[in-house]
């Protein structure tokens, strides 16, 4: 796994550390506005073979899949400006990212919240708090897919 940040962030950067250019590995896109949250998703997946990029808000993460043209996407529902289920929506409406798994990670966990969820666009579900294994699994399955 590798965290994408600017060129002059690298020095003596290790294996988990910012390391710019890698492209042989699946990109995933997480969209939170919670540090935390990105702190434990990070940790959570660097036992895999990716490089994540961040964005904490829904306007930075449209421009970021835009730019990055992830794998998967990591998106919380409750986010500032356009939240989850608009980006969501947004990102189903172009043809190019028809397929592009879409994860809804949100601690909304309420009778109905999932199936809106799906129903506004998202691949999968997970609610917060995020269960380490679950999470790794459901970005295993959903990027394994992208390679069949």
């Amino acid at each position: 796994m590798s965290i994408l940040c600017p060129e002059n962030d690298v020095a003596d950067a290790g294996p988990n550390q910012c390391v710019p250019g890698r492209t042989n590995m699946a990109k995933v896109l997480v969209v939170d506005d919670d540090r935390a949250s990105h702190d434990l998703v990070r940790a959570i997946l660097k036992s895999l073979p990716c490089e994540i990029v961040e964005a904490s808000h829904g306007r930075q993460g449209l421009d970021l899949l835009r730019r990055e043209r992830p794998d998967l996407v990591l998106l919380d529902i409750d986010i500032p400006g356009m939240d989850g289920l608009e980006l969501v929506r947004k990102i189903r409406e172009d043809a190019a990212y028809a397929d592009l798994p879409v994860v809804a990670v949100t601690a909304f966990a309420m009778d109905g919240d999932r199936e809106k969820a799906m129903a506004a666009g998202f691949t999968a579900y997970v609610t917060k708090p995020v269960r380490a294994a679950g999470l790794r699994k459901t970005v295993q399955e959903l990027l394994g897919r992208l390679k069949d």
